[in-house]
């Protein structure tokens, strides 16, 4: 028999571009340097980093990045069969009035834009999958977002577990990622981070490592 030991979740990550009112988005920085970041701190043991991906700030206009990460996390997956259920999509988004960081629990399957998204769509009470049923029905993440929340809090991190993403974009994605994930053998999870001016940027990289860290245990 092999010493080895348990296969390491592989993590693919999103974040977004600017969008109104927000013309730097923390999360495109994030994403874009993390896996320098995770390098200079030294290779992980419990988990992969996949895919980082940024995403249009948009409803439909993210569908063509989000469903090419959709699939090459798929192909990931079949090429290594001993992974299988051990495959998470993390998805970050800005929330600029918030001051903690956010783990969302659940989507609703309701698109409501209170402003144009970035490729000038705004629907009102549109629902995303309509075969899913009405705009009130939802879809939560299987991952344990209590626990996750309170190891993140034991790590001095200013965060809270949500119930509400909204009605925007970060809420339409994330329905779209947490049917995906439950079709296919996955787990998904959005998290809304505040601005650089808020909590640094140095502080949200540690987060992100940290988070990844603890889903990996968690999964």
């Amino acid at each position: 028999m092999g010493s080895e030991g348990p296969t390491p979740v592989t993590i693919h990550v999103t974040g977004f571009k600017k969008f109104h009112g927000v013309s730097e988005n923390p999360t495109e920085t994030i994403v874009c340097n993390l896996r320098e970041y995770l390098e200079k701190g030294g290779q992980p043991k419990d988990f992969v980093l996949g895919n980082c991906t940024i995403l249009v700030t948009a409803g439909q206009g993210a569908l063509p990045a989000l469903n090419q990460m959709f699939q090459s996390a798929m192909s990931r997956k079949d090429a290594d069969s001993s992974s299988s259920g051990k495959t998470i999509l993390l998805h970050l988004r800005v929330n600029s009035g918030g001051t903690r960081f956010g783990i969302e629990q659940q989507a609703f399957n309701e698109a409501t834009f209170r402003c144009p998204d970035e490729m000038g769509w705004k629907p009102h009470k549109a629902p995303i999958i309509p075969e899913d049923g009405g705009i009130s029905h939802t879809r939560k993440t299987c991952l344990p977002v209590r626990q996750i929340t309170t190891a993140l809090a034991k790590k001095g991190y200013e965060v809270m577990a949500s119930d509400d993403a909204g009605r925007f974009v970060c809420n339409y994605v994330y329905y779209q990622s947490l049917r995906f994930a439950e079709q296919n053998g996955m787990k998904s999870l959005f998290v809304h981070v505040p601005l650089f001016l808020t909590i640094n940027e140095e502080t949200q990289m540690q987060f992100v490592a940290s988070l990844m860290e603890v889903l990996a245990s968690l999964s």
